[in-house]
């Protein structure tokens, strides 16, 4: 097994085939289902929200997700500036909050439209979603157009038999629990 620093090489080091056209990453990705997750942050930079299926574990040890911020969404400059972060995954209910939180809405009326409480972190927590991981940021990488954040989990509320929403050949499915 190669050792941590042949696994951290510059990826303009890499000696890699030519990068596939954005049409085709875009039709690839819309055939890779995931959940939906609305995003929330809040501290000196303000609240503010996105939708985002680009979210992952991990680690089990320290409890640790990901999630991908677009640096050019009206969202981001918050993302990139606060360390607390809430990802709460939606549920069939929140399809047209998923909706508006993905769109170009300004962020206060996003909040508007649904309850939120507040995590130990400071972030804003969904009230019903299916699962709130309540997280502070614990680093940070900047891939391409996007910003990696890596998400230590401080806190969890879970709704387990709630139904699940997620995102598949570019249109919501309920998932059953």
């Amino acid at each position: 097994m190669a050792d941590d620093a042949t696994l951290l090489k510059d990826p303009a080091e890499i000696d890699a085939p030519q990068s596939v056209s954005l049409e085709a990453f875009k039709s690839g990705m819309a055939l890779l289902a995931g959940a939906v997750n609305i995003v929330t942050t809040d501290g000196p930079a303000g609240r503010a929200g996105l939708t985002a299926s680009a979210v992952c574990s991990v680690t089990a040890d320290p409890p640790t997700l990901l999630v991908c911020v677009n640096r050019a969404s009206s969202a981001a400059p918050a993302f990139l500036e606060n360390d607390a972060v809430c990802i709460n995954t939606a549920g069939p209910g929140h399809r047209d909050l998923a909706m508006l939180f993905g769109g170009k809405t300004p962020m206060e009326a996003r909040f508007a439209e649904a309850s939120w409480t507040t995590g130990a972190s400071g972030a804003p927590i969904l009230t019903g979603a299916v699962v709130s991981f309540d997280c502070r940021v614990s680093s940070r990488a900047v891939v391409g157009s996007h910003e990696v954040l890596f998400c230590r989990i401080i806190g969890i509320t879970e709704a387990p038999q709630t139904p699940a929403l997620a995102y598949f050949a570019r249109k919501f499915h309920e998932l059953e629990a």
